[in-house]
């Protein structure tokens, strides 16, 4: 089979499909790159994905309290609550295509109950005030990577 990525009718198909979606444009982020990105890989406008897996990250950063996010650190824990009960977007779609999806709490400021859709690779309970100090030390910054790496993995 030859990969021919420079299809620009194909590109075009594959966006035109994607924001003609029920969304705001752009609004699924780098997600709908990747779409087309597989399209584009697989030669078609419906792409196919074997044993697909989502997995959301959730995290509070200490600046949060100077109003750099557009809403407080704990609307995290609520997402994540939204999230382990099938109340999210992301819930969705996952339902929609039959995709595994599990929560990674890799440093909210907050303590969950056990759920076998929430993955605990917590580093911290949120990150330092990085206009006040390092937002991470080396080990902690080092052990969230390793984290991210075995929860590809799993």
């Amino acid at each position: 089979m030859t990969i021919n990525i420079e299809n620009d009718e194909l590109r075009l198909q594959l966006q035109q499909i994607i924001d003609l979606k029920t969304k705001p444009l752009g609004a699924l982020g780098r997600i709908e790159a990747l779409a087309v990105q597989l399209g584009m890989i697989q030669g078609t406008i419906t792409p196919h994905i074997e044993q697909a897996q989502i997995r959301v990250f959730a995290a509070d950063h200490g600046l949060t309290k100077h109003g750099t996010s557009a809403f407080p650190s704990a609307v995290t824990a609520q997402m994540v609550h939204n999230f382990l009960q099938g109340g999210a977007a992301i819930n969705v779609l996952a339902r929609q295509h039959n995709i595994e999806l599990k929560v990674v709490d890799a440093g909210v400021d907050a303590d969950f109950a056990p759920h076998p859709k929430l993955l605990d690779y917590k580093v911290r309970h949120g990150s330092r005030d990085a206009l006040t100090e390092p937002a991470m030390t080396e080990i902690e910054c080092l052990a969230a990577l390793e984290n991210g790496m075995k929860v590809v993995k799993i």
